[in-house]
């Protein structure tokens, strides 16, 4: 499985003269995959989840998830950036909450813990599997690896956790287009 992670271009570009590329941000074929997926997200017909690139850059989304139905986050509603580095989908994106969020694997500053953004992603991934993921863990923490302290120990008495969360979201997420 290591293979997919192999950026073909990469082993190319060692054996042969560079050539310029940053009007593709190094990849000539990523304009082409990120607008792939961008169909394929926007055709999927997945509820509470999108995602569209920020004004003309193709390389910076704005993506939505919606808390799920049946969880403490149902109804409330988190704005994302999602940054594409040069080597994707062989490399990450960096993708962070713009909307405060109170979690166990979300720090202040909106990073987010999730194995499939760091040292678990695969090229094989995609904008809808990383929303999808990032709105199940929002529901299902992994509160043994938090970057929330306090989340991770109120998320034990959920009636607690609840009233705190929509007390944060109501102080830090209401401002017009967080």
């Amino acid at each position: 499985m290591a293979s997919q992670n192999t950026d073909p271009a990469a082993a190319a570009a060692a054996t042969r003269t560079p050539r310029r590329l940053s009007a593709t941000h190094g990849c000539p074929s990523l304009p082409r995959r990120l607008q792939q997926e961008l169909m394929t997200l926007m055709m999927s017909g997945d509820k509470g989840i999108s995602a569209f690139p920020e004004s003309d850059n193709l390389f910076k989304w704005i993506g939505t998830i919606d808390g799920a139905a049946g969880t403490v986050y149902e109804d409330l509603r988190y704005k994302l950036s999602l940054e594409f580095p040069s080597g994707y989908p062989y490399n990450a994106p960096n993708v962070k909450f713009l909307t405060p969020c109170y979690h166990p694997n979300v720090d202040l500053q909106g990073n987010i813990c999730l194995d499939i953004l760091k040292d678990q992603w695969s090229a094989l991934y995609d904008v809808r599997t990383i929303l999808l993921s990032i709105q199940s863990l929002l529901g299902e923490p992994n509160i043994e690896s938090p970057l929330n302290t306090d989340a991770a120990e109120l998320w034990k008495n959920q009636a607690a956790y609840k009233k705190r969360l929509h007390e944060f979201y109501a102080k830090h997420a209401k401002s017009p287009d967080p």
